[in-house]
């Protein structure tokens, strides 16, 4: 299993002062299970402690498929990064899957059918993310507030320190895009195409 170590910031820090090109990268680069398209794509992640966490997700793809604007549509059929999270250790996991409009998929459950979307948990509330489309790039940038956090994990306090370990995946796919393709940072072991195997997901350690 591969390891992320998340890069941890004074409280207070704005997420436009955080200098990316000094931040650890997880490469998305174990493409399986379909062959032709192997775009290069990346993500990191860091803390802000006692807010939250900052995530940034960046693929090499021209003109990437954008079509859903709205909360929890199939973004996973367009050009789609992904972060799939288990916070606690519990066996629930919260997967953000975004298009490069910085549309959002997100639920929390223990595996690909028992699922209930964040904003139901919540309020209605949701992460903020921001999608760029740029010169043969795209990006996401989301952030991920403890206090959001805590409300769809159903906790009254946050475990979050230096040395916290959690487990998750970085991933990349387009299932109706020109060239279907999945890509992952730490290798899914299945025969079949499946992004919700928890059983594979990687350590994330803060700093």
């Amino acid at each position: 299993m591969k390891k992320y170590i998340v890069k941890k910031f004074p409280a207070g820090t704005d997420g436009k002062e955080i200098n990316w090109n000094v931040i650890p990268v997880a490469r998305i680069d174990t493409y399986k299970w379909l062959d032709g398209y192997t775009p290069e794509a990346a993500a990191q992640l860091v803390y802000v402690e006692g807010e939250g966490f900052i995530l940034r997700m960046t693929c090499a793809e021209k003109n990437p498929l954008r079509r859903y604007h709205a909360y929890n549509e199939p973004v996973y059929t367009d050009s789609c990064l992904e972060f799939f999270c288990d916070w606690l250790g519990d066996g629930r996991y919260v997967n953000m899957e975004m298009n490069a409009l910085g549309t959002l998929l997100s639920c929390i459950g223990p595996d690909r059918h028992d699922r209930t979307p964040i904003a139901d948990l919540s309020g209605g509330d949701i992460f903020p993310v921001k999608g760029e489309v740029g010169d043969g790039t795209w990006s996401v940038t989301a952030e991920i507030p403890l206090s959001l956090l805590c409300k769809i994990l159903g906790v009254d306090s946050h475990p979050f320190g230096h040395g916290y370990t959690f487990r998750g995946n970085f991933y990349k796919c387009g299932d109706e895009t020109a060239i279907p393709h999945y890509g992952m940072w730490n290798p899914v072991g299945t025969e079949n195409a499946d992004f919700h195997r928890p059983e594979y997901f990687g350590d994330f350690v803060i700093e």
